[in-house]
This record gives structure tokens, sequence and C-alpha cells, in this order.
């Protein structure tokens, strides 16, 4: 069923919903609503890389991005890249006006992987983009991080500048190939897009310009683009971003609209998606750029992270739909081991994040109150995930913390497998699937 909140006599529905998907598919970043909930049963508190491991499948190549799938194949992107010597790569990286570690490479080809639910066999390998003297990426990022959306058969696969694809699953054939949206990203591609209607769209903030686009997904031609209005810092590094926005209904009598909600560098936007229009934006209050984190929202209120300098999260109301002079407003902002890069889950009435250096933290998502911390230990980047009433937190060491939602503290297990985990995990078939830098796994009671 579609995921509906109410705040009075508002009604927020998620659009990722509105298009119910089979439940046994993954359309998308962080599940079938973006928000990191997954329906599921008898899934496994504990596995190593012995027990409870259904499948290992070794991957090619390099990629962040999440698994999706549907009709029983799952899929990702990967890239191979061609490195420069070292000084090819000292020359090339004299251009970047940061001083964060990077890498570079002469040529990146990339691809889409297929694999069997069922049993783990790699079914295709099929190239979709080269692209000769791409730009630097940071040594934490990958060519291949943005998760692709799949729909109807079709994989619409974004690289940021490297390019846009939409792949047809069954002919295994490009239908379309997007390459003229260019920005300069300073640490590679990190952007997810979002299927609405007949457009894939997706935000581009650059050191160098800054715009949110849309393109037709059955041609790949440009619908609209929509350069950011806020102002920002005058250092180019201060005006990037690398966010994923979240659409939903907002619904008030008998108005309705839709919204696009987009984190930017210092700003949330909301948009038209039809059309581009900016339809409000709304100031941090705080520099923040480099947005990763994907926002969740409930009970009336849109959860963010404003991510570096020092990441703060916020609670945000949406303005009143039938009140033209109405704006947005933060009701409260957290300030403490606010999360970079991972995600914000919402279960129930509390609000729960992770920061990149294993903070873990449950607020009260009314009041923002502080429920409990608790230093997990490692480094993290995935976005936590709820399913079979736990909540699955996976780290860049390869390990998993199960953790039972509430009001205090209570981890359940800890599991280990070989490998990095930079990727959001993926859960159907009650089973739970992990990217990791070397495999991808499915983890299910045997």
């Amino acid at each position: 069923m579609p995921l509906i909140k109410v705040l009075g006599a508002a009604v927020l529905l998620f659009l990722g919903a509105l298009n119910v998907p089979a439940a046994d598919s993954w359309p998308e970043f962080r599940g079938p609503t973006g928000q990191g909930h997954a329906a599921a049963a008898k899934l496994p508190t504990e596995w190593s890389e012995t027990k409870n491991v259904q499948w290992k499948t070794p991957l090619p190549g390099k990629g962040w991005s999440s698994p999706v799938a549907a009709d029983g194949v799952i899929w990702l992107t990967a890239a191979i890249d061609m490195p420069l010597s070292e000084e090819q790569k000292k020359e090339k990286l004299k251009k970047n006006t940061g001083d964060q570690p990077l890498n570079a490479a002469g040529h990146v080809d990339l691809y889409v992987l297929g694999i069997d639910q069922q049993t783990g066999k790699l079914l295709h390998q099929v190239k979709v983009l080269g692209v000769d003297d791409p730009q630097w990426i940071h040594t934490l990022n990958s060519y291949a991080s943005p998760t692709p959306v799949l729909e109807n058969g079709k994989l619409y696969c974004h690289f940021g500048a490297l390019g846009n694809v939409c792949f047809d699953t069954k002919s295994l054939q490009n239908v379309w190939t997007n390459n003229e949206l260019k920005i300069m990203h300073e640490n590679g591609p990190g952007s997810t897009p979002v299927i609405w209607g007949g457009l894939m769209i997706f935000h581009c903030d650059g050191s160098d310009i800054q715009y949110i686009a849309a393109l037709d997904k059955a041609t790949g031609k440009l619908a609209w683009k929509t350069p950011r209005t806020g102002e920002m810092h005058n250092n180019p590094q201060l005006k990037k971003a690398y966010g994923t926005p979240l659409i939903v209904r907002q619904t008030e009598g008998t108005n309705s609209r839709e919204l696009l909600l987009s984190p930017a560098a210092n700003w949330l936007y909301a948009y038209d998606p039809a059309t581009g229009r900016e339809l409000w934006k709304l100031n941090y209050g705080t520099l923040g750029f480099s947005i990763v984190p994907r926002p969740v929202m409930g009970d009336g209120l849109l959860y963010m992270c404003t991510t570096y300098m020092k990441s703060e999260l916020l609670a945000i109301k949406l303005p009143a739909l039938n009140d033209a002079a109405a704006e947005p407003t933060i009701v409260w902002r957290h300030k403490k081991s606010v999360p970079n890069i991972p995600s914000p889950l919402l279960v129930g009435g509390e609000i729960y994040f992770v920061h990149d250096n294993g903070v873990a933290t449950c607020l009260d998502g009314a009041t923002g109150k502080e429920l409990w911390t608790e230093r997990l230990g490692g480094k993290f980047c995935s976005s936590p995930l709820y399913a079979d009433g736990k909540i699955f937190l996976s780290s860049r060491e390869g390990q998993t913390l199960v953790l039972k939602p509430g009001k205090k503290f209570e981890k359940l297990a800890t599991n280990a497998l070989e490998g990095e985990i930079m990727a959001s995990s993926m859960v159907l078939d009650n089973s739970l699937f992990i990217r990791t830098d070397k495999a991808l796994y499915r983890i299910g009671e045997k």
C-alpha cells in the first residue's frame, strides 16, 4: 500500500508508492518508497562467510551503486578504469580546486551487471558507456556510485557528467544515451536519479554550475533544466552537492500538488516535477554542502542532513498548501554526530542515524530529543535499512550490526563479511542482498 502520513488536514503521500511495485521488486535507492523500509519476514539476525549465505557472486569492476531488482534479476552498475601514471595523475589533478585525496583515470568503461536472484549466476555484463579523460574522483568514490532506477524493463542509469543511459533489460541494448549535461563534480558522480511520470530527474550540483534537470525517459532528450537560485559561498568547493531528491504529493482539502524536494548546497528546494519550476526554498541556517544523505519524511516533517562542514539534522515542516504566504520552517535541529554520507531512517516515531565515524543516535522525531547514542566502531557510508522488525547498519569494514528499534539501545548481533561495504543493501524474497567491493551476497536462512 502507498505510505501515507497525515498532519491535521494535510496529507503527504510518497510518490514512489503511487505505482506500487510488485512485492518481489526493489526499483530504486532505499527501496520502493526511497525511505529504507522493506517488507520481509524471517530475515536472519546472524550470518558470516560460512553461515546463512545462500550465494556469493564475485563482481567485476568497481562500483558503489546499490542493487535494484525485478523479474528475478538483480541489476548493478560497475566501472573498469585505465589508471594513469603518477606523473600523468599529478598533472591532471593540478586543475582540482580542493585538497581531498583523489584518484584519476585516462579512460573508464561503465557496465550494467545482471545477476540471477535465485542462483547468483552472473547473467549479463554489458558495457553501456566508454569515456576518455574522465574527471578525477575522491578515493572513497567510484565512477559507478549513483544507483540506477528500474521501471518496466528499463534501467535508467545516471553517471553524473559521464552521461546518462536508458538500458533495456530484455534486449540488453541502450535505448538512448545522453552525455550533454556537464558539471565539475570535483569528487566524482554521486547523485542518484528518480523517475516521475515520463521523466528521469537528477541533481547536477558542481563546483562550477548548479542545477536540477529532467530527461524525457522515452527519448533521453532534455525536458527541463532549472538553475539553483540560492546564494552560496564563494569557494567553489562549497557549492557542490551529491544529493538524491524525494517526491511527495501534498494534499489539503480538495487541493493537491506534487513536490520534488531537492537538497542542495545551503538550500532545500521544492520544485514542480512536471516543469522544474521552483516553488520555494529554505536556507539551512548553517553552511551545508556536498550533500549526500537522502531525506526521509513522516508525521508531517521532512528530516534531512546538511552534511559538511559540521552536519546537522533538520526537521522541516513544509508550507501549507492552502496558504500562499506560508513558508517552510525548521522545527528543530540536532548538531551532534549527524552523518555526512549515510541517510537517516525513520521507524515509528523515532529517527535513527549513524555518523560516518560509527556513532549511532536515536531521536524523538517530533521534538528532536535524544533518546540514546552509542559508539558502534568502524566507519559508515551505507544507509541503514529497516526490515523484519530490525535495523541493519553496514560498515566500510564489512560488518553489519543488527539493532532492535526502540527508545533504548539494543544490539542483536554483529556480522562480518569479506571486503568493504559502501553500497546500501536490498531486501527481496525474505533475503538480504549486500554488495561489498568484492562480491554480491544473498543472506537468508539456511
